[in-house]
């Protein structure tokens, strides 16, 4: 991310010092340079209006001031500005007055008398810095939105989903990493014939439903041990009444961002009811 000339130029830039003959001199030598957004005042309590009205990329700021002194005018910046950021670049002749405005706020400082190159140098790089950083600020924004949007483009598209899975079978169900229902859209559990367990027919509390075809619930729970999916499997069971019934089920194995296994979802059907 680089930042141009002319982005340099266009720069708005407020001068503030009490002494016209200063402020006539920087407005000279920033248009002479080919700045092209200058503007000034020698009122120091005009200057967080100004910046409200404004969000001047940088501020000239003269510390010795009548009535309200460069280091009030920082600390009124402070409160006006909510991201606490000040663009200032102090002007002063006290050489013990530097570190204090740093302290304060200030990005830099050039002392005076002004020697011309400087005062060009200075202002260049402190622009240079602030007008990259405004940019990485917009791109965080538009990076920020973009992935607000996709996340609830996301979540839209699972919504969808699971509407359209829903209508298009008996259920809709989930399952955590050890194989619990977590989610259950539908008769299923009632269907199965169990209170709690696995889609292979494995009850809570260590007991096993009975009457499942054992060879179709070890192949269905060997599919799920290798974390494949499966496309329409038909298994069933005979209830303790003689009554039989089948199912079909498709799932496929959900993995977390790390693609770490975090389970299973699917849908099923049944396709002989109970008399």
């Amino acid at each position: 991310m680089m930042i141009g000339q002319a982005d340099i130029l266009n720069a708005s830039i407020l001068i503030v010092d009490d002494q016209e003959v200063n402020v006539s001199l920087l407005e000279q030598l920033l248009r002479e340079v080919g700045y092209g957004s200058v503007a000034s005042t020698m009122n120091p309590q005009e200057v967080c209006a100004l910046h409200r009205q404004n969000r001047y990329d940088l501020i000239l700021l003269d510390l010795q001031m009548p009535v309200m002194d460069g280091f009030q005018v920082m600390e009124a910046l402070k409160t006006n500005d909510a991201q606490g950021y000040l663009p200032v670049l102090v002007l002063t002749a006290q050489p013990g007055h530097k570190l204090r405005a740093l302290q304060a706020g200030a990005r830099d400082f050039i002392s005076k008398p002004f020697d011309m190159v400087e005062v060009k140098a200075r202002i260049r790089n402190m622009l240079e810095v602030r007008l990259l950083y405004k940019k990485l600020e917009d791109h965080s924004l538009v990076l920020e939105q973009m992935v607000q949007e996709r996340t609830a483009e996301l979540r839209e598209s699972e919504a969808r989903y699971r509407s359209l899975t829903e209508l298009a079978s008996d259920w809709y169900w989930e399952q955590d990493e050890n194989g619990n229902f977590t989610r259950i859209s539908g008769p299923v559990l009632e269907m199965l014939g169990i209170q709690v367990g696995t889609l292979a027919g494995e009850a809570g509390n260590g007991r096993v439903a009975t009457g499942w075809n054992e060879e179709e619930r070890e192949f269905l729970q060997s599919t799920i041990a290798a974390r494949q999916p499966f496309l329409d499997f038909v298994f069933s069971r005979v209830n303790a009444d003689g009554s039989k019934q089948k199912f079909q089920v498709s799932g496929e194995p959900i993995f977390n961002q790390v693609c770490r296994f975090v389970g299973y979802r699917g849908i099923g059907v049944e396709l002989t009811a109970k008399p």
